[in-house]
């Protein structure tokens, strides 16, 4: 591997571990704030740090762009919220897990490959090993929610290619930032009143916003420079594993081994369906 390969899987395992650390931390505040202070937290100074750096211009907003960012900004506020409740009652492993079946989906519809049948079988093999522990050990409602907010994320995952080529560009990401954050100010003072003010909440809602955002966005962006959209997507598929790691370490966690043995499976799957996609994608000399 080159050095500039080597350099760019380098700063996507740092965007992936910031994530998983973004999403332990927040855990933390779930006692003071509930899932929704803390998801309007990280929505807020997310926009913030998104405003600040691409300086979106008001004059792109209008017709279809207008309407691509109003619906991915309430796309962001879905995903997020639906994710925070999952991971207030199932360990983060899992509730990654279950959510990465959304960018999975969406790989394996965009290959239409004959692999296919196998990506699928091997997934629906790991969700199957963990629906035993529903209702007993793994919560219901946090597997539902896990799974809904894989379906925003596959949406999200088409819109942000739409948006961040439209007109608006990657200043229509923070204005959709922007939409998720009004969206979100009923739930989290609903959920958190005025310990949304609290000293310490802020602070880790901060850190929170920079860990889960604003940090992975920015070594991405450098991760696709150096390395092909194929080897990204690829290590990307190593979130479930990672958040396991992350849940295990900080949180402190345990895993049955049928649930790392579900996990590896949608590893693969995840894995095998982006490479599938982009061998599909990549034009032929």
């Amino acid at each position: 591997m080159s050095e500039q390969r080597l350099a760019g899987a380098g700063l996507l395992m740092i965007g992936i571990g910031s994530v998983q650390l973004g999403s332990a931390v927040a855990t933390t505040i779930f006692g003071d704030v509930g899932p929704g202070g803390a998801v309007f937290l990280r929505t807020i100074f997310a926009a913030a740090v998104l405003i600040a750096i691409f300086r979106p211009q008001r004059e792109t907003l209008h017709g279809a762009a207008l309407r691509d960012v109003a619906l991915f900004g309430f796309v962001l506020a879905a995903m997020n919220t639906c994710f925070f409740v999952a991971l207030d009652r199932l360990p983060l492993g899992i509730a990654v897990t279950l959510e990465f079946t959304g960018p999975l989906a969406v790989a394996i519809w965009s290959s239409r490959s004959r692999l296919d049948l196998l990506w699928v079988s091997l997934a629906a093999g790991g969700i199957l090993l963990l629906a035993p522990g529903i209702g007993n050990g793994l919560d219901g409602v946090g597997v539902l929610f896990a799974l809904l907010a894989g379906g925003f994320w596959g949406c999200y995952i088409l819109l942000s290619s739409r948006v961040g080529r439209g007109a608006a560009g990657r200043g229509g990401l923070a204005f959709a930032m922007g939409i998720a954050t009004v969206l979100l100010l009923p739930v989290g003072v609903a959920g958190a009143g005025t310990d949304l003010l609290d000293g310490r909440v802020l602070a880790l809602g901060v850190a929170v916003a920079m860990l889960s955002s604003a940090i992975p966005y920015t070594v991405e962006l450098e991760a696709l420079r150096r390395l092909p959209a194929g080897t990204v997507g690829v290590l990307l598929s190593l979130e479930p594993a990672v958040a396991a790691l992350v849940g295990l370490v900080a949180l402190d966690q345990d895993l049955l081994t049928r649930e790392l043995l579900a996990i590896a499976l949608v590893m693969i799957a995840s894995g095998g369906a982006l490479r599938t996609t982009e061998a599909i994608e990549e034009p032929q000399a």
